[in-house]
């Protein structure tokens, strides 16, 4: 096989799968339909046309008869009045109309004989358009029911175009759905963890920590301010004899205590803060 024909075997085998992919049998039934019926009219124009010219045939036939009648006439008059030339003229005439109207009987016997072929062949054509017609509507019955079957099929099996972009978009929203509750649950950890409250402070790190020696350098600080008041009273009490103290002077010097070791807790800030 040369290049030339592999080329136009290609083509053709190309086209022919085109073609099969986008013919509809339903509408190539029903062109086939179409066709066979505009045959049918084409056989009833020309049986008519047929028809026609048989019945002109017919009334040229019934004027020459008339003809002949009329000859016959002529030369029975023109032998009552001794005339036998004009009686022969017009039986010549009526020879020559009788040889007619046998041609015309000859040519309407062959239009009849088509006339009646014609009609035969209609019919025939008539009743295989009905069968054909039968056929038709049971094979587009058939193929809908089929297609109607495959498309129900695909949309279980999900097979189709359509369903499978459906499951590709339900795949990515759950991804989708995944992530913002993977999301979701990392921010709620950083907050429960106090994270966040790191990353709102305008504080950086070397000040949280400086806070957190400060705070244990005064807690430090005002537990051996404690220890050291708790050990000198126990000193005195035990060189002298206890004396009682009125409610209300106990009062005050809790109260002065207090304001010493908040300020004394004060200054050792500023001081740690100013160092």
């Amino acid at each position: 096989m040369g290049i030339l024909s592999r080329t136009s075997y290609v083509i053709r085998s190309k086209i022919n799968s085109v073609l099969n992919r986008a013919e509809d049998p339903t509408e190539t039934l029903d062109y086939s339909y179409e066709q066979m019926r505009d045959q049918l009219q084409e056989v009833k124009r020309g049986i008519a046309d047929l028809t026609t010219q048989k019945k002109r045939l017919e009334m040229q036939k019934k004027r020459l008869e008339e003809n002949v009648d009329k000859h016959n006439e002529q030369a029975r008059t023109a032998v009552q009045q001794d005339r036998e030339d004009l009686a022969r003229r017009a039986l010549e005439k009526k020879k020559t109309k009788m040889n007619q109207i046998e041609d015309l009987e000859r040519q309407i016997s062959e239009l009849q004989s088509q006339q009646d072929q014609l009609i035969e062949q209609k019919d025939e054509l008539q009743n295989r358009i009905e069968e054909f017609r039968t056929k038709k509507e049971t094979m587009k019955a058939r193929y809908e029911a089929a297609e109607a079957s495959s498309t129900v099929s695909e949309a279980m099996t999900a097979t189709g175009d359509e369903f499978e972009d459906v499951g590709r978009a339900i795949e990515r929203a759950e991804e989708q759905t995944e992530d913002m509750e993977a999301r979701a649950s990392a921010l709620d950890e950083l907050h429960q963890t106090g994270a966040f409250d790191d990353v709102l402070s305008d504080k950086d790190q070397i000040d949280r920590e400086l806070e957190e020696l400060s705070t244990d350098s005064g807690v430090e600080a005002e537990l051996e301010t404690l220890k050291s008041d708790v050990g000198g009273d126990s000193g005195a009490e035990a060189d002298s004899e206890p004396e009682e103290v009125e409610e209300s002077e106990l009062e005050e010097l809790e109260a002065e205590v207090d304001d010493n070791e908040i300020d004394s807790e004060l200054e050792e800030l500023q001081e740690e803060e100013n160092a």
